[in-house]
């Protein structure tokens, strides 16, 4: 998908670049980090790096950056193989976890330092600077320190700096995580605003499962140094194409079943399977909490165990009568206390599913 933006300001909008990671590999030791990472990233296009700690996510961003040096694959800017280029030749934005700012410099000069090292003649440099504190809100504060901003302004300095000097890539490695929820929250959705303002081609590298589905125009879900699928918000929640995907993204019951022709038989309920590849036999079905629903005539009986007010729904958690426990998604309006017995049916709509492992 590529963004355009016909309304971006003519001082800072650079175009976005494609980005083309090709069977990347990078080793510590005996252990490797990326086993083959290939990724395409269209002009524009903004895509979340999801997976948990350990998984090669921020590797990947950092080996995109310049900062790691690769042992095998290709890294391609726009056509152009970068993979033995100097990080500052590579022109691209960063912003860390860290807002690493310069203590001693003011706003405005810690958003100028990246113009000055590249010799920006001073009127050009001040009207970049300027729209630059504009587009995150912070022109008021150009004179004062970083010690006098919250953690959220400090992070909104260094994405203005990251982006003043045009680069062709934004990069963000976890940039939110130090960040409280509401905080959060706010800048990420300023995050995206700007970046579909520029149209900056964006890599975001997150273990937030939140952030990334509601930032990203896709999202590789990474595993092991590999992405397991990618795909957009939607494909990866609705339809996971793995065990791991499905178990990753949002929450899931596990049921074990049986798989015949295709379809998974569990608890007497039948479901489609999304891996029509899959054998037959016994599986371990993934139902998303809002795929079940309470039932006022028959069902798989059990007894509440909690009921949590999440806003707009709650979630509800039953033991079933043989010990197995599952998460319910329900209206807001139906109250449960633990103790409560209830009955429970699957929606039906189509699963994924592992093999069973046998022991």
């Amino acid at each position: 998908m590529t963004i355009t933006a016909p309304h971006a300001p003519s001082s800072l909008a650079s175009g976005g670049a494609l980005v083309e990671l090709e069977g990347v590999v990078k080793s510590y030791g005996g252990s490797r980090a990326l086993t083959g990472l290939s990724l395409r990233i269209e002009p524009g296009e903004f895509v979340s790096l999801l997976g948990p700690s350990g998984c090669g996510k921020t590797t990947a961003l950092r080996a995109l950056a310049g900062l790691e040096p690769i042992d095998g694959g290709a890294i391609r800017i726009d056509g152009e193989d970068v993979s033995s280029v100097a990080v500052d030749k590579r022109d691209m934005g960063m912003v860390f976890q860290q807002y690493s700012l310069f203590p001693h410099m003011t706003v405005r000069q810690n958003v100028a330092f990246g113009l000055e090292m590249r010799r920006v003649p001073a009127a050009d440099r001040k009207t970049r600077v300027v729209e630059a504190l504009d587009m995150v809100h912070l022109g008021e504060f150009a004179d004062r320190y970083p010690h006098q901003l919250s953690g959220g302004q400090q992070q909104r300095v260094a994405l203005a700096r990251a982006l003043v000097t045009r680069p062709r890539v934004l990069l963000l490695d976890e940039p939110l995580s130090a960040l409280d929820a509401k905080v959060r929250v706010t800048l990420r959705d300023e995050i995206r605003r700007i970046q579909t303002e520029l149209g900056i081609t964006t890599v975001f590298v997150t273990h937030d499962q939140e952030e990334a589905l509601a930032v990203s125009d896709r999202v590789a879900v990474m595993n092991a140094g590999g992405i397991e699928q990618i795909g957009t918000p939607e494909e990866l929640y609705l339809t996971p194409s793995t065990p791991f995907t499905a178990g990753f993204v949002g929450h899931s019951n596990r049921l074990n079943g049986d798989l015949r022709d295709g379809d998974v038989f569990t608890y007497g309920f039948r479901l489609a399977c999304l891996d029509r590849t899959l054998a037959g036999g016994p599986v371990v079905a993934f139902v998303r909490p809002e795929d079940m629903a309470f039932s006022d005539d028959g069902g798989l009986q059990g007894t509440v165990v909690a009921s949590s007010f999440l806003g707009s729904v709650r979630r509800t958690t039953v033991r079933l009568d043989d010990d197995t426990i599952v998460a319910v998604q329900h209206d807001v309006g139906h109250r449960l206390s633990a103790g409560d017995e209830v009955a429970v049916r699957l929606v039906g709509v189509p699963v994924a599913a592992e093999p069973l492992a046998r022991s």
